[in-house]
């Protein structure tokens, strides 16, 4: 599909203006909670982007999708007990929370967690699940050389920081 050709499935074009950019982790949550989510959300005519590829090693978030990101106004990360060893997911992350920090205040955006079956500790790396990923991830770094030091350093700060954020914590999704 062609760049511009690129939508949601809200029927929207990544040019047009996006309410919420939903970011979870496909092997946990996909069919279950955040379909879900996403459906509800769209029923009450909400423009929302949900991205379901993955980044292959090496690749950066570029085009429509950065562009997705940068014109949400709300962002919800499901965390959930795989999306630390994610480093497309932790990219998405990072690129919401710079954006929160750069905007001056009319355009305000937003970080609302949602902590699906996992801790807000284990996302601020302060129990073991989250830290193992990132161990995983710095070793990957040496190995193949996939990501630099610098961004493992700036995936941590992202988690720390979203994870002292109020969220909603959820155990299990039973639809």
């Amino acid at each position: 599909m062609a760049n511009s050709e690129i939508r949601s499935s809200t029927g929207n074009t990544i040019g047009s203006e996006f309410q919420v950019f939903l970011s979870f982790r496909d092997l946990d949550s996909r069919h279950g909670f955040t379909s879900s989510l996403y459906h509800t959300l769209v029923d009450a005519g909400i423009h929302v982007f949900i991205d379901d590829e993955e980044l292959r090693p090496g690749e950066r978030i570029c085009g429509n999708l950065l562009q997705a990101i940068n014109v949400s106004k709300l962002y919800i990360p499901i965390f959930s007990k795989n999306y630390a060893s994610s480093h497309w997911c932790l990219r998405k992350l990072a690129k919401m929370v710079e954006n929160t920090s750069k905007f001056k205040e009319d355009e305000k955006k937003v970080i609302l967690p949602i902590f699906y079956d996992v801790n807000p500790y284990d996302v601020k790396l302060k129990i073991m699940l989250y830290g193992k990923a990132i161990s995983k991830l710095k070793q990957e770094m040496e190995d193949q050389k996939k990501f630099s030091s610098k961004d493992v350093e700036t995936w941590c700060q992202a988690l720390k920081e979203v994870g002292g954020t109020k969220g909603w914590e959820l155990e299990k999704y039973s639809g």
